[in-house]
Order: structure tokens, then C-alpha cells, then sequence
């Protein structure tokens, strides 16, 4: 079967009822005595590197919680800098570049709305003159989200939608793709001192620290406020059999819900302190990540990306961005 007869099929069937019913065969509990052979060669097929885990296949009750591992202690590391701006995720880097008139770019010829993207135009108009990039997670990445920055979570919207593939095959051959799929959108002001910054959110300042955070952890209170740094919103895109994405900042938040329980759009707000490699967000399969980072305050746009940081390649959790 070719792939764009694939395409029209799957467009045709229930894509969230289908991927709810993957999850559900991927949450099921397996016998102890069938886990290592099933999730050892579940990681085999899919490519898995098990030594990075923080369990063996074994310790895992099925295979959907192995998929959503966490990692082992000591095989990411964190910029010592404060002020780093880093990959949320393990994936292979697709489209960057500049947001110009509130278009992104999905793939060569293709481009998509950032207000679509985001769920709100207003929202999308803190991006105008900044850049985005894309970061494609295959089933053998690690599907954990951290933060990119440390700062505060200001609001995170679940926008239901469709639950397409988002390979490369499709992110080449189906427009707007990404704001067409289920997704979650995380939008963060950037605690700074150095660096690149722009207005934010319209609010004052908040409290800081001198102490650098250990990953994961809240920044806590202290005597001085640091300045407001630039908006960024991570996005994280459902696929199909991906769907469900579940918030670490709001337990119990997750998408791909049966339609009567998530009517429509649903906007949350926070004001939530986050250090650098918080947990943020898991996907329970697998898709991409879209980050966009606001311009400074007099328009100019953000430094270049990172050398190493090409589309194609390869990216880490707790890589510098810039």
C-alpha cells in the first residue's frame, strides 16, 4: 500500500479512538515472567537504548510504561548556566528559522499559522520577529518533556484536533499539519539575568535566587527580583497512536480524552516557578515538540541557533539551543 493511499485511509478512520485503543493494549499489566521478553523486544525492534533507563525492561509493568521511561541519573547533562537555553527533548531537529507574519515553516514550500498553532492570534503576535524550531521525536527517543528554560509557566492550552502522522513523509505532503493535530501548548516566561530577552508577559518581575537549581527543581523565593524575560511556548504534538500527552505540572491533565469529556478548547492558568530540566510534559508514544522564542524588546530578533543545532541531526535533552 503507498503512502498517500495510507494517508487517505487514515483520514477516513477515527484516529483518537484508535489511538486510545493502542494506549489501552500499551497500558496493559504483563505477567512478570513475560516482561523481559516482551519489552526487551519491544526496545529491539524499536531501537531503544535500554542501559539509559533508570529501570531494565523487566522492572517496567507494560509497555506503554516503558515507553514514558524516565532516564537514568548522570546520562543527560544541564549547562551549568543558569540562563541556557536547551532542548526539552531527545528527538531529530526538523524545520527553523524566523516567524515572519506569523507564518512557521513545516517543510520546504509549506508553512503554517502560529496562531492556529497556539490556539490564540493575541497570543501569537509575542512571536512576531522571533524564531521557532522543531524537534521530531521517532519511537526509540526518550518521550519525556523538560523545560527549555528556567522561568515561570504562565498558561497551558489543550486544543483537541486530529491525530495524523507527523513523519517525515507527512510533514512533507499534508498542510498544516501540526495546528490540525491534538496538542498541548505550554507557554513560559523565561527567568533571566543575561542574555537575550524581550517583554514577556505584561507582569512584573519575580522572585529569584544566586543559588544555580538542580534540574527539575522549582526555583524558590528570594530577596531579589530578576527582570522578566522573553515568552516561550513549547508545544507538543499528538500523532497518530500518540494522542495522549500528559502534563507533569498539572497531574491528572492529559489529551486525547473521549470526546464528551473535552468539548472543546481548554486554557489553564499557572503561575508556576521552574528550574532548568523540570519535567514538564510526557508523550505515551511519541511525536514533536514546536518551540518559539520571542524577539527583545526593540524587535531585534533572537541570536542565531547553535552550530551543532541542523535540521536532520540528532538532539539531546539539555543541548544549548543558542
Amino acid at each position: 500500500m503507498t503512502w498517500s493511499l495510507l494517508l487517505a485511509l487514515l483520514k477516513r478512520l477515527p484516529q483518537g479512538l484508535l489511538s486510545r485503543g493502542t494506549g489501552w493494549v500499551a497500558d496493559l499489566r504483563l505477567p512478570g515472567f513475560l516482561r523481559g521478553p516482551v519489552i526487551g523486544g519491544f526496545a529491539r525492534v524499536a531501537g531503544i537504548d535500554t542501559a539509559e533507563a533508570e529501570a531494565p525492561p523487566e522492572a517496567y509493568p507494560s509497555v506503554g510504561a516503558f515507553f514514558a521511561r524516565r532516564l537514568r541519573s548522570g546520562v543527560r547533562a544541564w549547562p551549568a548556566d543558569e540562563d541556557a537555553v536547551v532542548s526539552p527533548v531527545d528527538g531529530v531537529v526538523g524545520a527553523m528559522g524566523s516567524l515572519h507574519a506569523g507564518r512557521l515553516v513545516q517543510a520546504k514550500g509549506m508553512d503554517y499559522d502560529a496562531g492556529q498553532l497556539l490556539g490564540d492570534a493575541e497570543e501569537a503576535d509575542l512571536f512576531e520577529g522571533g524564531c521557532f524550531l522543531t524537534i521530531y521525536l521517532s519511537p526509540r527517543h526518550y518521550h519525556r518533556i523538560h523545560t527549555p528554560v528556567a522561568g515561570r509557566i504562565r498558561l497551558a492550552r489543550a486544543l483537541p484536533g486530529r491525530l495524523l502522522p507527523v513523519n517525515l513523509a507527512a510533514v512533507r505532503s499534508i498542510p498544516e499539519l501540526f495546528p490540525t493535530n491534538e496538542r498541548l501548548v505550554v507557554q513560559m516566561e523565561r527567568r533571566r539575568r543575561q542574555g537575550f530577552a524581550g517583554e514577556g508577559f505584561p507582569e512584573e518581575g519575580f522572585p529569584g535566587d544566586d543559588r544555580p537549581p538542580e534540574p527539575g527543581i522549582a526555583w524558590s523565593a528570594g530577596k531579589e527580583a530578576a527582570a522578566p524575560g522573553a515568552a516561550v511556548a513549547l508545544v507538543a504534538v499528538g500523532a497518530f497512536n500518540v494522542g495522549r500527552i500528559s502534563a507533569a505540572f498539572d497531574p491528572g491533565w492529559v489529551t486525547n480524552r473521549p470526546r464528551r469529556e473535552r468539548p472543546g478548547p481548554e486554557t489553564r492558568r499557572y503561575d508556576l516557578q521552574v528550574g532548568p530540566g523540570a519535567e514538564l510534559a510526557a508523550f505515551h508514544l511519541g511525536s514533536t515538540v514546536v518551540l518559539l522564542f520571542a524577539p527583545g524588546p526593540g524587535g531585534e530578533a533572537p541570536p542565531p541557533f547553535h552550530p551543532d543545532v541542523l535540521p536532520g541531526d540528532e538532539i539531546r535533552v539539555g543541548a544549548p539551543l543558542f
